[in-house]
């Protein structure tokens, strides 16, 4: 009865996707009979997701993925509704023993919602969202590993690459980007001077090193990877490097290396470009479209160590993920989720009237956000109340 009562309240801030629009003080129309069924059946896939959430919290030895339908986004889970079973969580975590700690008893490897976000939250990088789900899911799932999982994001800003390593992180770690296993590393931010470079070097190394002691499963993001010292890029080679026959085995460690750059950026929007024209569909783009044209431009980058690095010449990298240029109906889907996100009403007229507000490029065919979905939050401010 008590579990019961709470599904309710939890469910409670819900309201159907086509309210957004509505005036607070606007009465809401009575559902249909058939509006009223779907509804039930998304509050009850709803359900079934929070006690997923708060079964794993308690019991994680007896958390398994399983399959669950994914809602409407204007059903997703309210930030309120999120924290009540926080609150509820940790009540009954004074009675109990749960995993409240950090390090390996965090990880959580939620492939189910891994696959579901990248489907749902995700915009127009379907080679992106296939080739990150196929690469993590084939490495954790391996029985045994001979190297380091090395993935490389590259395309224009506001692409989506930081947002699907926000994604990765939230689904392999409960706690995401702030868990214990994970490190992100911002280049101009945290390796700034060339002459500190080895103070950057022992700091690193130490960072690493502990975090792999901590972790079975850790995973290190390195942003603006194109602008990271030399001298960095070759500490990480022996991290990337495949283990002796002796080293491998079910038990040992599965580290995660997530590189995050605009080189290539240029090059990727040019085949797409063509590609658009020659009369192909954006959902026909292919990995073998881009793979040699990408891969050379990195390479060939006079002003980053990045492709003349070991990680390049001793193919260390295991897959180089293109992120394509959004088009309007990206940018406008962007939007509609910002809203979502912070729980604000929005109109069909207001999406456009953001969406039309970014640049596009080219000069004549205006087909490609040169930001991407970046500043979106931003824009969105100027159209609150």
């Amino acid at each position: 009865m008590f579990l019961g009562a709470l599904w309710l309240l939890l469910l409670l801030p819900l309201r159907p996707p086509g309210a957004q629009g509505q005036e607070a003080d606007e009465p809401t129309p009575w559902p249909s009979v058939k509006g009223l069924k779907e509804q039930l059946r998304t509050a009850g896939a709803l359900s079934k997701r929070y006690w997923e959430l708060f079964s794993c919290t308690l019991w994680p030895d007896h958390c398994e993925d399983q399959e669950t339908p994914v809602p409407p986004l204007g059903w997703s889970l309210p930030l309120w509704g999120r924290r009540s079973l926080d609150v509820l969580t940790a009540w009954l975590c004074r009675f109990q023993d749960c995993c409240s700690g950090g390090g390996d008893c965090r990880i959580s490897n939620n492939l189910t919602g891994l696959e579901s976000d990248l489907r749902v939250r995700l915009h127009g990088q379907h080679l992106a969202s296939k080739l990150v789900l196929r690469a993590v899911k084939g490495y954790l799932e391996m029985p045994q590993v001979g190297k380091a999982l090395a993935l490389s994001f590259h395309g224009w800003s506001g692409t989506g690459k930081n947002f699907v390593a926000r994604i990765l992180m939230d689904n392999l770690y409960r706690d995401g980007m702030r868990s214990d296993c994970v490190k992100m590393f911002i280049s101009t931010f945290h390796f700034p001077h060339p002459k500190y470079v080895d103070t950057y070097k022992e700091e690193l190394q130490r960072q690493m090193q502990e975090t792999q002691r901590r972790c079975h499963q850790s995973t290190f993001v390195f942003d603006e990877v194109e602008k990271l010292h030399p001298g960095l890029l070759e500490l990480l080679e022996p991290y990337l490097e495949p283990r002796s026959p002796e080293a491998r085995g079910a038990e040992a460690p599965r580290p995660i290396f997530l590189f995050l750059s605009n080189l290539g950026g240029s090059v990727i929007n040019e085949v797409v470009l063509s590609l658009l024209k020659a009369g192909w569909s954006r959902e026909e783009i292919t990995t073998q479209h881009l793979e040699v044209p990408l891969q050379a431009e990195i390479m060939e980058a006079a002003d980053s160590s990045f492709g003349s690095s070991g990680l390049l010449k001793k193919h260390l990298i295991d897959h180089f993920i293109p992120f394509l240029p959004l088009e309007y109906r990206h940018v406008r889907l962007c939007v509609r989720d910002a809203f979502l996100g912070q729980d604000l009403p929005y109109t069909e007229e207001t999406l456009d009237e953001i969406a039309k507000m970014m640049t596009y490029v080219p000069e004549e065919e205006r087909l490609f956000s040169s930001q991407g979905c970046k500043s979106i939050s931003q824009r969105i401010n100027l159209f609150l109340p």
